[in-house]
């Protein structure tokens, strides 16, 4: 899959007046093994992009659950090259757009242009490097661009208006919009006004905008939906996976726009 495959789901929610509904997890918590079984659980549950997390020794983006859902899995000995190989032998098995979520040192340690390759061979369709600003992304866009695959970046809430014009020119894929300060993890509610932050961002993005950080309940996913294309849902799901209760994701998954 390449980041047409992605947009092309995009326009298919779109059409069906949906929103996009992207679940984040730990690639390795409870075992490489039990990868595949989860990306098809979260396919049956109305998934619409998962965000695939490669574990990292120090991930300054993560909170809590998904620190510990990483420590897990590098017990288990995951590694990059691990993840992709593991989904290289299933990518043909299932239809939903995956999206590798990595830090940039074991980039670095695999070189671009190997870590490019490797992720077309597993059918990746984006790539999201939250510690590689867009001043530093150009080795990893150039590796990633000769395969069709995205680079995803970020919109901050403390980014300017000159910040999120940089950002969205060029954009590929999505814009991953954090909706909160900090790092990521449940929250009881957000800032008043993010709802017009996001519509700020989605007015001039030319492709979807996705809110992401803190996002824990179907209300939620409604709610900042209305202001953007779609939600990414992270540590309520690596919560529910790890609980054994991953058949509960489905309820988090909002319907059709303004049918309850």
């Amino acid at each position: 899959m390449t980041k047409y495959k992605m947009a092309a789901t995009f326009a298919r929610v779109k059409e069906e007046d949906k929103k996009v509904f992207t679940a984040y997890i730990m690639a390795g918590d409870g075992g490489l093994h039990t990868l595949k079984e989860t990306i098809l659980l979260l396919e049956d549950a109305g998934v619409t992009v998962v965000e695939l997390g490669i574990p990292f020794s120090d991930p300054v983006a993560d909170g809590p659950v998904i620190q510990e859902a990483g420590k897990r899995a590098l017990a288990e000995k995951v590694t990059l090259q691990g993840v992709l190989a593991e989904l290289a032998s299933f990518k043909d098995d299932i239809s939903i757009p995956v999206v590798i979520m990595t830090y940039a040192n074991p980039v670095f340690k695999l070189g671009a242009e190997t870590f490019a390759d490797q992720c077309a061979a597993a059918g990746v369709s984006g790539v999201i490097i939250p510690d590689v600003p867009i001043e530093e992304e150009t080795e990893f866009k150039e590796s990633l661009t000769k395969h069709d695959i995205a680079l995803i970046r970020f919109v901050t809430l403390t980014s300017s208006d000159e910040r999120i014009d940089e950002t969205v020119d060029g954009a590929e894929g999505f814009i991953y919009a954090v909706t909160v300060n900090g790092i990521t993890g449940a929250r009881a509610g957000f800032a008043g006004d993010l709802s017009a932050h996001l519509a700020r961002i989605t007015e001039k993005s030319p492709v979807p905008v996705l809110a992401g950080f803190g996002v824990s309940s179907k209300e939620q996913a409604e709610t900042l939906g209305t202001a953007c294309d779609g939600v990414i849902v992270g540590s309520k799901i690596v919560s529910l996976l790890h609980e054994g209760r991953g058949h509960e994701i489905k309820e988090l998954v909002p319907g059709k726009i303004g049918v309850k």
